[in-house]
């Protein structure tokens, strides 16, 4: 009877363990976003400091913050040419605002040329916004006007970006009034033929499984461009007088 005993509560412990393995598997499986492209981690960083994250207890004075391009896929949901184009239009905007200097995160206007839901505005907005937390009308209203975000993210819906300009931002400094515009031009990111033949397939569901993947690597590919092997005319920067 006690050799019976014994053995009933060793499978019970055993399968105990057995369950606990297999949890803490699949709590390591979600621990980290697994990402297909590995050129993702090899595009530079936006590093910024954001006072409000000091004063409210959240890191260190001065410690950065940095912006991986990943984490704006994760924000974004996806990674596409306009997400990539505004990560660069923020990494671009803001080193010609503060030069060898760290930006200020929530010291930034950002005026988008055209409406919210002109082109593709929305989306880039959001990554500008993300980036450099300058927001809309929902934004954080601040402390007594300290630290506000709310309305730093503006929008000219009368006057739209130029033809041929998928989308164009003015960075300003709130500190010295400083501006800066920078332009995209995304016809100057060379595209894949075979994209505009699987395009059509995929939006009807009529694609397979390997013309999905094959439009995946040439749309990534795009992006890769856009980061890594920037065409010189794809942003043009200017200082505003």
């Amino acid at each position: 009877m006690l050799h019976f005993k014994y053995l009933f509560k060793s499978k019970i412990v055993l399968i105990i363990g057995i369950i606990m393995a297999h949890t803490l598997s699949a709590q390591n499986l979600v621990d980290e976003t697994k990402f297909k492209r590995d050129f993702f981690n090899k595009v530079e960083p936006i590093t910024l400091v954001d006072p409000l994250a000091f004063a409210l207890g959240a890191s260190d004075e001065g410690e950065p913050y940095v912006y991986h391009y990943t984490d704006i896929i994760k924000y974004s949901g996806h990674s596409c040419p306009a997400v990539s184009g505004g990560y660069m239009m923020a990494k671009l905007g803001l080193k010609e605002l503060y030069g060898d200097d760290t930006p200020v995160r929530g010291e930034i206007k950002v005026t988008m040329k055209g409406a919210p839901d002109e082109k593709v505005n929305g989306p880039i907005s959001q990554v500008i916004s993300f980036i450099t937390g300058a927001a809309g009308d929902t934004g954080f209203k601040g402390m007594k006007g300290k630290f506000s975000r709310y309305n730093l993210m503006m929008y000219e819906n009368d006057n739209p970006s130029a033809d041929g300009i998928l989308a164009e931002a003015i960075f300003e400094r709130m500190d010295n009034g400083k501006k800066v515009s920078v332009a995209y031009n995304a016809s100057a990111i060379p595209s894949n033929p075979e994209m505009g033949k699987i395009m059509p397939l995929l939006i009807s569901g009529k694609a397979s499984k390997e013309e999905i993947i094959k439009f995946g690597d040439l749309w990534q590919e795009r992006v890769r461009i856009v980061l890594l092997e920037t065409p010189q005319n794809a942003f043009n920067v200017k200082v505003i007088k």
